[in-house]
């Protein structure tokens, strides 16, 4: 029988993946800025026209704006760790699905420690079990 179990995917931290990581950050909040700006568009729009609520537009806009205000805070927040990080430190990139194999006689302890593979630089140089 097969099970499926979570594996953690790790990371090294390099240069390269450092300055990786951070690029994808900074994208990740200049989306996020962008769609406060069309959110703030959009909201304009909808307050011109008749027959809609004026104050529920603009606090569920707020809201929406809110939230992504809340994520670009986050970001800026792991920047700053990114940036504390150590080169050859291991990081949490992701959890992954991997199918177990159990048989009659496996030990379930074994089958149930964490597991991880570990990566550096887009390579797979360790898997632990």
């Amino acid at each position: 029988m097969k099970i499926i179990k979570k594996v953690l995917i790790k990371q090294i931290v390099t240069e390269k993946s450092k300055e990786k990581l951070q690029m994808n950050f900074h994208h990740h909040k200049m989306r996020l800025e962008q769609e406060c700006q069309q959110l703030l568009f959009e909201q304009r729009k909808l307050q011109n026209k008749t027959g809609v609520s004026k104050q529920e537009v603009t606090s569920r806009f707020q809201q929406e704006i809110k939230n992504r205000k809340e994520k670009m805070k986050l970001l800026d927040f792991k920047m700053e760790q990114l940036d504390m990080l150590e080169i050859g430190s291991e990081i949490v990139e992701k959890e992954v699905e991997a199918l177990v194999e159990v048989d009659v006689g496996t030990h379930w302890n074994e089958i149930m420690e964490d597991r991880a593979i570990v990566i550096k630089d887009d390579v797979v140089i360790r898997i632990d079990e």
